[in-house]
């Protein structure tokens, strides 16, 4: 159970006492909890590793050694040994849309283009014919030892007489040809603005749309969010440190039934994720776009609390990895003959026209930008916003920013921007070398570029795209290994692990401005925290992604408990 927001501003007046130094002779503060024989690493300024925590309500108020901290225990106060487990502030996922999994066809296991149509067909064999079947969206072809996407062709012969839409990731349906024909949609239709219908050298459909043209397959809407979401997404992610997370524009559907729920679950004390929330701009292509959802949200900018804050807009200016716009032509068969180099899906006058709006609202915006292109687009906009009305310091960021030449990046330093980086290419290499050809695949994702720069990088995964777990972002980063295709971009390794840590600490906590009272381990900050199963700062890399949580705290409370775990 997790202490509402009255009982923690009880605390308030004696935790400030506790982070100062106490006057000579003043006895310490009692503590609630005390942690001692751990290896702690507090994230604080000098990034230290102390023994012992003392926690008091829902804040910490001393990180030092055993016997400092000990000095913290009187009647009541329990006394928990770590036995000299590593200790990490809570983690966190800097871009999350939901933990993955649903009740369409479940793809995440599958390992080979047999074993995908295998379940596929029996999926078919289950269900009357002529209804439509669907997938969950957490998988991609790279995790296919083919690392191919199925034809329209083969998923009817693994479903002949059932429609079939596999969603995968965010931007993309591959569908059977028994589920062209139920849409209607043929070699000769029109491909929407800023989406793609993909065709093969004889010009048939291969069963791949993206992006703006999936329009054309409505599915059925999904189902009414429930409390039982909030809970299944905490129970999944609890267990691997995460105690935080920034949702990036979508949530399993209605973000304000959303936002509704998570509220209602904070006054039942029942949360155990602490929420950032971007509200969803994807279809924004006037100011009077903008103006008409600020008033239906009825929300306002930073308005909320420590468990549930409206963070900002989250806008998108191109498609994914088969539709990031890049400033030169897709490899062919890709490229179409040197014409096609990704998509636009806002275009720049709309798009630009929409970032100044939300600016003079008083709101802040972040962007999916894959491509270079599109980070240009994004620049060009937010420089224009900028000179309207300064956005400098009101971090404002960018999504993704899977590849950055040199004086985009300094168009980012001049804007102090931030960037929320994920670990796409650690699943998705693959598909990308195929797209833009090996020298570009590995610049994807620059994060030592970027952190050498100055610039705030945070770490996420983009779940489900990529799932949620951090410890596989961790590896990635460190390594510049990928699941099928060995290293990419050796020259981007964070050999730091203090720094890594960081990504998904004290620099989420900078992400969202709220580094003052949380995100690293120090008096008078939020006690969220997580026991975590090896040293993560001395643990061979090859071993980081299979880590987890032994325990989570989110304010002092226990969330998460391994049960071999005493």
């Amino acid at each position: 159970m997790i202490r509402t927001n009255a009982v923690r501003s009880a605390c308030v007046s004696a935790l400030v006492l506790a982070a100062f130094p106490l006057a000579a002779g003043a006895a310490p503060q009692r503590a609630d909890a005390v942690y001692v024989n751990g290896k702690i690493f507090t994230a604080d300024a000098k990034d230290d590793v102390v023994q012992g925590i003392a926690v008091s309500g829902d804040h910490f108020i001393a990180a030092g050694s055993n016997a400092q901290i000990r000095k913290f225990i009187g009647q009541g106060t329990k006394v928990v040994d770590l036995k000299g487990h590593f200790v990490s502030p809570g983690l966190t996922d800097d871009h999350f849309h939901n933990e993955g999994g649903g009740s369409g066809i479940d793809l995440s296991h599958v390992r080979t283009l047999a074993e995908l149509l295998t379940t596929v067909a029996n999926a078919a064999a289950k269900t009357a014919p002529g209804t439509l079947l669907v997938s969950n969206s957490d998988w991609h072809e790279a995790q296919l030892k083919e690392q191919r996407l199925p034809t329209a062709r083969e998923l009817d012969q693994a479903a002949p007489n059932n429609p079939v839409v596999l969603v995968r990731g965010g931007h993309s349906y591959i569908l059977s040809d028994v589920a062209f024909r139920k849409y209607n949609i043929s070699k000769d239709t029109p491909v929407p603005a800023g989406g793609q219908i993909s065709r093969g050298p004889d010009g048939e459909l291969t069963g791949e749309i993206f992006d703006n043209a999936k329009a054309l397959v409505p599915l059925p809407p999904e189902k009414p969010l429930t409390m039982q979401d909030i809970v299944t997404t905490q129970k999944a992610v609890n267990p691997y440190g995460i105690t935080a997370l920034r949702i990036a524009g979508s949530y399993k559907g209605d973000m304000l039934q959303a936002l509704r729920l998570w509220k209602q679950a904070e006054a039942n004390h029942t949360l155990t994720l602490r929420y950032t929330v971007y509200m969803p701009g994807f279809e924004f292509h006037t100011p009077q776009q903008v103006d008409q959802a600020i008033a239906r949200w009825g929300v306002k900018q930073d308005e909320g609390d420590d468990f549930v804050r409206i963070g900002g807009i989250k806008l998108i200016v191109d498609g994914g990895f088969e539709g990031g716009h890049i400033s030169r032509p897709y490899l062919e068969p890709y490229g179409k003959g040197g014409t096609y180099t990704g998509l636009t899906v806002s275009p720049p006058a709309a798009y630009n026209s929409v970032v100044q709006e939300i600016n003079r609202q008083g709101w802040r915006a972040t962007t999916h930008a894959v491509g270079d292109a599109a980070v240009d687009q994004v620049l060009t906009a937010y420089e224009l916003a900028n000179k309207d009305k300064p956005l400098i310091g009101k971090r404002w960021a960018i999504e993704h920013a899977f590849v950055a030449r040199p004086d985009l990046v300094k168009r980012m330093q001049d804007l102090k921007l931030m960037v929320s980086a994920q670990d796409h290419l650690y699943l998705a290499a693959p598909a990308l070398k195929k797209y833009w050809g090996w020298d570009l695949a590995s610049e994807v994702t620059p994060v030592k570029t970027y952190l050498d720069a100055g610039l705030l990088v945070a770490g996420g995964t983009d779940s489900p795209v990529i799932p949620f777990n951090p410890f596989w972002e961790f590896y990635h980063f460190a390594s510049r290994d990928t699941i099928s295709d060995g290293v990419y971009g050796a020259d981007q390794k964070i050999i730091s692990r203090t720094l890594l840590l960081r990504l998904d600490t004290i620099n989420y906590a900078k992400l969202i401005g709220e580094e003052d009272h949380r995100g690293s381990i120090e008096p008078g900050k939020l006690a969220d925290f997580a026991v975590l199963t090896d040293n993560f700062l001395t643990v061979p890399a090859e071993k980081i992604p299979n880590m987890k949580a032994l325990a989570t705290y989110v304010g002092g409370e226990e969330v998460y408990r391994d049960p071999n775990y005493h």
